[in-house]
């Protein structure tokens, strides 16, 4: 039994726009359970974009699911390994750095973290999950100190 309509929906423009925001994991897999109610081709084709080119893991399983539910001959990509990022550590002790020896709070540094690099912020935000404060602290441990 097929739990899909066939048909575009009305409001797809909003749904692909939610479906484009790097900054935040959770507003992509909102995007996906509207996309796999409705089996349309602007549906598939943005289900098979974030399957193949999402940064986080479960962005491209939910959007597998959801395209093999729609009969859609697909395989799942590999969990990647390594850095998610290239050169994350440079850019969170660009982060530090640009405090300029002034004192801040782990807070501070999120923020700032966030607002320069959203999409870096919200992969690692999701692969760290508990251990993200203590993995930013570890890297800004180990960053370079200004004398």
């Amino acid at each position: 039994m097929k739990n899909y309509i066939e048909e575009t929906p009305q409001n797809i423009q909003e749904i692909i726009k939610l479906s484009k925001d790097k900054s935040n994991y959770k507003n992509r897999i909102k995007s996906i359970e509207q996309l796999g109610k409705y089996k349309c081709q602007q549906s598939i084709d943005k289900l098979w974009r974030l399957m193949i080119s999402d940064k986080v893991y479960s962005v491209q399983r939910f959007a597998f699911e959801k395209l093999q539910n729609f009969g859609e001959n697909v395989k799942l990509p590999r969990k990647r390994k390594g850095h998610l990022i290239k050169d994350i550590n440079n850019k969170l002790i660009k982060v530090h750095a640009s405090f300029k020896n002034d004192t801040y709070t782990l807070m501070d540094f999120k923020i700032a973290f966030k607002t320069r690099y959203p999409e870096a912020y919200d992969v690692y935000l999701y692969e760290k999950k508990h251990s993200f404060d203590n993995w930013i602290q570890q890297i800004i441990n180990i960053s370079p100190k200004k004398k």
